[in-house]
């Protein structure tokens, strides 16, 4: 994994986490702006994607959400964005709740709960969904 990460740009970092009180690991996806302290003051801009496996319109938003967090220049950075994958085959509730919904995008709110998000055309270019997701955090 180490050398999958010196591939990366500076400004992106990839790490592996067991979410709570579940037995499989899901993904988060973080990109710590360069240069910035990792201890920021700021409260990290968290997002939760439910998806699974085989999903096409998964792998697509993820590879789109992924590179909104790597591309840099743009004033809609997502250099803070916290991304955490949830296989919806891994809960029945999940299951239940979003299985003919995925990709379902959710902002993880203050006090932990979780406000559903409009769905993203996967037609949008990385550009568009930098600034739709980085527009959530602002409201």
């Amino acid at each position: 994994m180490a050398a999958a990460l010196s591939l990366l740009p500076r400004a992106a970092a990839v790490r592996l986490v067991a979410p709570r009180g579940r037995a499989s690991a899901s993904r988060l996806l973080c990109a710590a702006a360069a240069g910035e302290p990792s201890n920021s003051p700021a409260a990290p801009r968290r997002l939760v994607l439910y998806t699974k496996p085989g999903c096409c319109l998964c792998d697509g938003l993820k590879e789109k959400l992924h590179a909104a967090t790597l591309l840099a220049g743009t004033p809609y950075s997502l250099a803070s964005l916290e991304l955490q994958e949830r296989d919806i085959t891994t809960d029945p509730e999940w299951e239940r709740l979003y299985q003919y919904e995925i990709p379902v995008l959710a902002k993880v709110l203050p006090d932990g709960t979780e406000e559903i998000l409009p769905r993203l055309s996967p037609r949008l270019s990385v550009e568009l969904i930098q600034k739709k997701v980085s527009s959530v955090f602002d409201q």
